[in-house]
């Protein structure tokens, strides 16, 4: 294992019960902790492309994507269907990360050349196991969630989304010529580098729940 897979799960294992805590106590918290993010993300992004044409427009999206976030969360006062779009982000990408490591293969796209084809069918496949499992398991304390065809279905577009994100933030990483958008989080690099499949996701969600779709 080498050091910079080390540093990946060691902040991980330290970040996921800050983060969770922050989602189930409340919405000043969780409201304060997202206008902290999006400085940091909103600088990241400035710093890559400030010379760069689209410099603001991407400004422009990236708080429209922390609006929708913000209104997921608030969504009848029930950070669930919030929960079940960030686990799907999670879970992609670590899918995605563990399984284009494992079985490696042919390259997506030249754009980010750590993806690969096993990588996307790994995000979809931990996506489905992971939320599956978790939220049978929370029916135990929670009201149950009954997954439908439909429900994998948006699963399934999520995590396309998420993953379409991830391959977007590369290409703009890619035009700046650097690796990481930061170093905030030791062996992941920027918050943008970790939020990038999100901040595509939570959009595209906000779109499907405006429709009165529900997503579970």
């Amino acid at each position: 294992m080498n050091e910079e897979l080390k540093k990946r799960i060691l902040s991980s294992i330290l970040l996921f019960p800050i983060i969770m805590f922050i989602i189930i106590n409340g919405s000043i918290i969780f409201n304060l902790f997202l206008i902290i993010c999006l400085s940091i993300i909103l600088y990241e992004w400035y710093l890559m492309s400030k010379k760069k044409k689209y410099c603001y427009l991407g400004i422009i999206f990236l708080i429209f994507s922390f609006y929708t976030i913000y209104k997921i969360y608030n969504l009848n006062n029930d950070y669930l269907t919030f929960l079940f779009i960030l686990l799907i982000c999670i879970s992609t990408d670590i899918g995605g990360y563990v399984f284009g490591k494992l079985f490696k293969g042919p390259k997506l796209t030249y754009i980010s050349p750590n993806k690969t084809y096993f990588g996307v069918i790994g995000g979809y496949i931990l996506s489905f196991m992971f939320l599956t499992i978790l939220f049978q398991f929370s029916s135990l304390f929670l009201n149950k969630i009954d997954f439908t065809i439909s429900t994998y279905i948006k699963i399934f577009l999520i995590s396309t989304v998420s993953q379409i994100g991830d391959i977007l933030i590369s290409y703009f990483k890619r035009m700046s010529n650097i690796k990481d958008t930061g170093n905030i989080i030791p062996g992941h690099g920027g918050l943008l580098d970790r939020a990038d499949g999100m901040i595509f996701a939570f959009p595209f969600s906000y779109l499907i729940l405006l429709t009165n779709f529900k997503l579970f």
